[in-house]
């Protein structure tokens, strides 16, 4: 919940857990994340200070950004992603 407002400005309740994913970190450590799927129940959607640009997009939206190598495969094997 502190991760997403200070990424996006907004105040999020978690749901349920949607997924896992370990990645490599610097110097051989390991980062195990775990996402979870959110209701926004308050802040105003903005870009974090490590962003340009934050906003909703639906499927064919996600196709025009540059995303993490995975995360769309891990999303489609979820079954999150947006319509």
């Amino acid at each position: 919940m502190r991760e997403v407002a200070e990424e996006t400005g907004l105040v999020v309740v978690p749901e349920r857990l949607i997924g896992r994913v370990e990645r490599d970190g610097p110097g051989g450590v390991g980062y195990v994340i775990d996402d979870y799927a959110c209701t926004a129940v308050g802040g105003q959607l903005r870009a974090g200070d490590d962003a340009s640009d934050a906003r909703f997009v639906d499927r064919r939206g996600l196709d025009t950004l540059t995303l993490s190598s995975g995360l769309l495969d891990a999303l489609a094997d979820w079954s999150v992603l947006p319509d």
